[in-house]
């Protein structure tokens, strides 16, 4: 059976270059579906810094303890004290309740289909499609989740094929199935390393690298 990489590589060769130039990148799991979601919560509309930050905070608040019966306990005006918004504590806490009445069973979650996933999750206060689709991702490890509304793949799809088209996530994502989700890492990895504001495409990127080497 031909490695996820070369099948990419062959679907979409523009792709399969940057492959090369940044090699295999895989998915890592979160192993703890309930801190990953409470993390999600606590991250929204914050740098990834700040996120880190806060959660920091909560886990020193909470010893570590991250259970629904422990979340609901603390009184709110504690959790705020620590920078935690008064609606962002809501939902953590309609996360807590939901996951101890069962409507949220993190034990047979992963049996679900993608948008079963999805449908279960964003019955949750707070928790919208994208928090639900970044927990396909990095909590149950499933490899082919494309968010077309991700700013940072948007960015990273345009400055790859170096084009305006607000489609071109959607477009070329038909290419990369079984495997949008690998493919998401290089996206973001474009993001990350500065690349999409560094160079202008990635093909001015390939030429500024042949020209040092040439030199």
């Amino acid at each position: 059976m031909l490695d996820k990489y070369k099948i990419l590589s062959d679907n979409d060769p523009i792709l399969g270059k940057f492959i090369s130039m940044i090699g295999e990148l895989d998915l890592k799991k979160i192993q703890d579906y309930y801190s990953s979601l409470l993390r999600s919560i606590i991250g929204q509309q914050l740098s990834a810094k700040a996120a880190a930050t806060i959660f920091g905070r909560f886990t020193q608040l909470t010893n570590g303890n991250f259970t629904p019966s422990k979340i609901l306990s603390l009184p709110d005006e504690e959790i705020r004290g620590i920078g935690i918004s008064y609606p962002k504590i809501k939902y953590m806490k309609d996360l807590s309740q939901k996951v101890l009445d069962k409507e949220i069973d993190f034990d047979t979650l992963d049996q679900l289909d993608n948008q079963n996933v999805i449908a279960a999750l964003t019955n949750v206060k707070g928790i919208g499609k994208w928090t639900a689709e970044m927990f396909l991702i990095f909590s149950l490890g499933r490899e082919n989740v494309l968010s077309l509304l991700d700013v940072g793949l948007q960015r990273g799809a345009k400055w790859l094929y170096n084009s305006t088209d607000e489609k071109i996530l959607e477009i070329k994502g038909q290419n990369w199935e079984p495997y949008q989700s690998i493919v998401s890492l290089y996206l973001w990895e474009a993001v990350n390393r500065s690349l999409v504001t560094t160079y202008k495409s990635f093909d001015d990127y390939i030429q500024t690298i042949e020209s040092e080497i040439y030199k």
